[in-house]
């Protein structure tokens, strides 16, 4: 008879980070202009909140899904006399790799908090894991720069090279393969989207959403503190009853604020807790 193993208690063993808007990119800024530039490049205006609509799946699925917008699809039949299809959508995601390359290049600092949070989990030997929606092709650079600044995740997987992207989880279930880490419930996904914070919740994992640093606010790190408290709270209150509608298990504003949690989740365990 098949016995199942006994309840993990241990400490947390990995973390599984988004890119832009997570740990680079405050505000998530570098796909939106690739997007409105991918659109404007075929005579059709997006919008930055259509833009974001689909934000946090594969590249390919994001492009499809924007040109099921019926705003889109309408402005497409004007241009173009007819509504967008499939090769369409192949030839637009072609001409969207170049564009985010240059759009990731200009956006690629670390967001502040990573380092400590990278500081944090090295002295407790915590794996550190990546994966995006970007494709294998878009990344290169922004792997190059990342190390510059003295992030390395020991695993990166992207979109491309999974069956199904997010909400699915397989990326982050990729990303625990390549650690070697044994237990789901060690692990916890840290991301800036709902199809992100979805990934991490399918796969089994404690989930931490930043609600403040990605696509839900959209804003520069320069623009978010150049606003009030008040101001930014009007940012921050939808963002966080997304999130804690989608089930994530903690939602605070930027990585920099992720350690607590983290620690919180370390405790859950030790008391039997699990995802």
């Amino acid at each position: 008879m098949y016995r199942y193993s006994r309840q993990y208690t241990g400490p947390v063993q990995a973390i599984i980070m988004d890119w832009a808007g997570t740990t680079v990119d405050f505000g998530s800024r570098a796909p939106i202009e690739g997007f409105q530039r991918l659109f404007a490049s075929r005579g059709i205006e997006l919008s930055e909140a259509e833009a974001r609509g689909p934000m946090g799946t594969e590249k390919r699925e994001h492009i499809r899904q924007l040109c099921e917008l019926s705003r889109i699809r309408e402005a497409w039949k004007v241009q173009f006399g007819k509504l967008p299809d499939s090769h369409d959508i192949d030839a637009m995601f072609d001409d969207f790799v170049p564009l985010q390359i240059e759009a990731i290049a200009a956006a690629s600092d670390l967001i502040p908090g990573v380092t400590e949070l990278l500081a944090w989990a090295k002295r407790r030997d915590i794996r550190i894991g990546a994966n995006t929606g970007y494709a294998e092709s878009m990344v290169a650079g922004l792997l190059e720069r990342a190390a510059k600044q003295g992030y390395r995740p020991e695993s990166m997987v992207c979109a491309t090279q999974v069956s199904k992207g997010r909400p699915y989880p397989y990326m982050s279930l990729l990303n625990v393969m390549e650690l070697g880490v044994k237990n789901l419930a060690a692990c916890v996904k840290i991301d800036d989207t709902q199809p992100g914070i979805e990934e991490g919740l399918n796969a089994g994992m404690w989930t931490i959403a930043l609600a403040c640093s990605g696509n839900e606010v959209g804003l520069s790190l320069e623009a978010w503190q150049a606003l009030t408290a008040d101001e930014q709270e009007v940012y921050r209150q939808p963002a966080c009853e997304k999130f804690h509608r989608g089930g994530a298990h903690y939602v605070v504003d930027t990585i920099a604020d992720a350690v607590t949690c983290l620690e919180d989740i370390s405790r859950r365990l030790a008391s039997g807790e699990q995802p």
